[in-house]
């Protein structure tokens, strides 16, 4: 079966919400104050979270009416009328953003659409669920704020497997340019284009892992994961070169070549989102993902990876190494 319309549709929707996220950033050096949330979970969040998910699920039901989307945010906060002005604030930067395409209204965007479209995004899993999508909206929150590396993560999946993947990586600088699109489909491999500056002309190229890099992966976050033994694991198979990064940018790393290894060593369960898009991207560009049993990530059971132990990813001639270094 061929996906290529839900790939163009979601690779739309991705630069789109990337370039709201961009234009989010920029104000970021003189407004922080007011374009940041803590959301009744305090976790932070920006107003480009909740754009960036309102473009991309608005997208999604334009095109795919009955495809359920499992995303990271609602709209509950944003209800609450002290959140007002960050409402008018999210509403304004996604009519900029929509104006550069046909995804509203001629009249605009209403705020009330806005919270509908946002809340799209409240999907369930269910293991008898067939097809779903799920969103990352700006997958590495604390990256975005402090100005390194964010993603947008969008991924499709159907039958128990995942189908589709999309990274946005707009501050992601690689073979000198900033901005990257990378893009997975199950069996037709990953492509990778510059993402600020694409259009429907834009030319892509195929990536693929490399068997040659010295370097490994790990969040920038200390307590995401447990940095010293991912550390002694990479040495131990001769990787010395350590880069800490935030969010699913590491595996965009891995499938391009700049990286050998990705590790997440955590009792932490993942979030289906923080890794379904990224896996694919990784895999149909030569690599391996598992959890540091050696199984497959499953994304569904619930939107939470219960079933997993933590997350391997890596070029795929170094993945059973690792295992077994991960078992001693």
């Amino acid at each position: 079966m061929s996906y290529q319309k839900e790939l163009a549709v979601a690779k739309r929707a991705v630069i789109l919400a990337s370039r709201l996220c961009e234009d989010v950033r920029q104000a970021l050096l003189t407004s922080k104050d007011t374009l940041t949330m803590t959301k009744t979970d305090r976790t932070p969040v920006t107003i480009a979270d909740y754009g960036s998910q309102a473009i991309i699920c608005k997208m999604l039901r334009n095109d795919f009416p009955n495809d359920p989307v499992v995303a990271e945010e609602d709209a509950s906060d944003l209800r609450l009328p002290a959140q007002k002005d960050q409402l008018r604030q999210i509403t304004e930067y996604v009519n900029k953003a929509v104006a550069r395409s046909s995804v509203g209204s001629s009249s605009g965007v209403q705020p009330n659409d806005l919270l509908d479209w946002i809340d799209f995004g409240d999907g369930d899993v269910d293991p008898t669920l067939r097809r779903f999508w799920t969103l990352d909206p700006i997958d590495g929150t604390k990256g975005f704020l402090r100005g390194d590396q964010y993603a947008i993560c969008l991924a499709l999946i159907e039958e128990g497997e995942v189908k589709i993947g999309i990274l946005g990586c707009p501050a992601l600088e690689l073979d000198g340019s900033v901005g990257h699109l990378f893009s997975a489909e199950r069996g037709k491999g990953c492509s990778q284009e510059s993402l600020l500056d694409s259009d429907d002309n834009e030319q892509s190229k195929t990536v693929r892992v490399s068997h040659d890099s010295k370097s490994m992966m790990q969040s920038f976050e200390a307590s995401h994961s447990n940095h010293s033994t991912q550390e002694h694991v990479a040495k131990q198979i001769g990787l010395e070169n350590i880069i800490r990064m935030d969010s699913q940018a590491k595996y965009a790393m891995v499938a391009s070549g700049h990286a050998s290894l990705y590790l997440r060593l955590s009792d932490y369960k993942q979030n289906i989102w923080d890794h379904a898009a990224g896996t694919i991207v990784v895999q149909e560009a030569g690599g391996k993902v598992s959890d540091r049993n050696g199984k497959p990530l499953n994304f569904c059971v619930a939107k939470r990876m219960n079933e997993n132990d933590s997350v391997l990813v890596s070029n795929g001639r170094i993945h059973e190494e690792v295992l077994t270094a991960l078992q001693e």
